[in-house]
């Protein structure tokens, strides 16, 4: 009797696993495959799984430098997951087509994304290929600012809100944009002798101090100061947009004719390695919110946060990193992968997982309590004004700057190379070699057809 209860139980145990839908959660090309991590995705798998029968969710977690390569193997094998994430815009990027367009599973359900922004979600369609996501962690961008080193210039703080304007010391107001940037990253840049990059007597080959930059980003990154865009027209072809080719010259000028932007031997030098602006020696820069989660503790000096400035032609843009869960178009259960998303999406969950992946939650309703935990973990001596932080997801550049091209991967590096020459060479022709570099673009994307 008792085998045959033995029997009848393993029996029952394996019709429900045979009944139920298989789902495959790829995790890898973003954040997730690092030990400390595994366990507790593994929980919120558990916990799906404990909580309905008709879904059997299974973790597959494969290590990041190895994850673009399975999970190309896979799809061309027939063997695609179900569902991919967290991803971040550049690693879905290298995977053109393999999403699936969720608009219409998105009417089906009836979905609610009243708790998203609008831009957010559409963040996410995607020219061509349609709602390939939904917004689940974000990293937004801001100015942060070295107060000290404006205290020790005399100068006046910047603004704590889009929209507000720069006020003198002098009480004098001025447009927060570009122009009023690089006049106080001219006054803040600084060499060995006291003298500022405003003076005649500006020693160019000592600098010390800096006024301003981007770092730990590329060159369409550092573009996007000037508006969203990318190298890749509508129709395929390259183009590089004016307002980037002016933005350019304006960063190369900002390097190598101002000085208040470091560039590339200095940047490499001792005096900016290897945290820029937890250094000291860096008064403005723009930073994304994963930054002071990894490398700002060792700074002493007081700091704030300020909005992005506007670029010449009016717009406001603040560049955005996000990572989002996606179903692969070559899935075979839609349906249930999408109930698995939601569920991943879901408050509680999109929370858990967040702070597991340490990103802030796309869900209106979870940020103002992350962000004042999260400041309140790493910094808890500090008041800090973080209105901007997520005030700056209204301004998202759109096309993202890590948006996919043909012939993606080796696009980048072309970009990259041409930037590499571009921060090291002071008589770099900024006109002659962009043209250059949309002829080369053009090769790649040609043999990319």
């Amino acid at each position: 009797m008792r085998k045959l209860a033995a029997v009848l139980a393993l029996l029952a145990v394996l019709g429900v696993a045979t009944a139920q839908t298989q789902v495959r959660w790829f995790v890898g090309l973003g954040a997730g495959s690092d030990e400390p991590t595994i366990a507790a995705q593994q929980a919120v798998v558990d916990a799906f799984n404990a909580s309905q029968n008709d879904i059997r969710l299974v973790l597959e977690v494969v290590e990041n430098e190895l994850a673009y390569d399975i999970l190309a193997t896979q799809i061309a094998a027939g063997n695609a997951p179900d569902i991919v994430g967290p991803v971040g815009i550049r690693g879905r990027s290298d995977f053109p087509g393999a999403w699936l367009d969720l608009s219409d599973l998105i009417a089906a359900t009836n979905y609610d994304l009243s708790d998203f922004d609008p831009a957010l979600v559409d963040f996410y369609k995607i020219e061509g290929q349609g709602q390939i996501g939904l917004p689940f962690g974000v990293f937004p961008s801001y100015i942060t600012y070295n107060k000290d080193l404006f205290d020790e210039a005399g100068l006046a703080y910047l603004p704590s809100r889009y929209g507000e304007p720069y006020i003198t010391a002098d009480g004098e107001e001025l447009p927060w944009n570009l122009d009023t940037l690089r006049d106080l990253a001219m006054f803040l840049t600084v060499d060995a002798n006291g003298n500022d990059a405003t003076m005649a007597e500006f020693d160019v080959n000592r600098v010390v101090q800096w006024g301003f930059m981007v770092f730990w980003s590329d060159m369409r990154g550092y573009l996007t100061l000037f508006g969203a865009g990318n190298f890749v027209d509508a129709d395929g072809d390259a183009v590089i947009p004016e307002h980037w080719a002016e933005g350019a010259q304006w960063i190369h000028d900002a390097m190598w004719q101002d000085y208040f932007w470091p560039n590339g031997p200095y940047e490499a030098s001792d005096l900016l390695q290897w945290s820029p602006f937890m250094t000291g020696n860096l008064a403005m820069a723009q930073t994304h919110l994963w930054y002071f989660s990894c490398c700002m503790f060792d700074l002493a000096d007081e700091w704030a946060f300020a909005p992005m400035p506007a670029a010449p032609d009016g717009t406001t843009t603040a560049k955005l990193h996000a990572d989002t869960f996606s179903i692969t178009a070559a899935s075979r259960n839609h349906e249930a992968a999408f109930e698995v998303l939601t569920y991943l999406l879901s408050p509680e969950i999109a929370q858990r997982l967040n702070t597991i992946y340490g990103g802030m939650p796309a869900r209106l309703s979870l940020q103002d309590a992350f962000l004042e935990g999260f400041f309140a973990e790493f910094f808890p001596e500090r008041d800090i004004d973080f209105t901007v932080v997520a005030d700056g997801l209204l301004y998202p550049d759109n096309p993202n700057h890590e948006e996919g091209m043909p012939a993606n991967r080796e696009a980048q590096a072309l970009y990259n190379a041409f930037w590499q020459r571009f921060a090291n060479t002071a008589d770099f022709d900024v006109a002659g070699e962009l043209a250059m570099l949309q002829a080369e673009l053009q090769i790649l994307f040609d043999s990319a057809r």
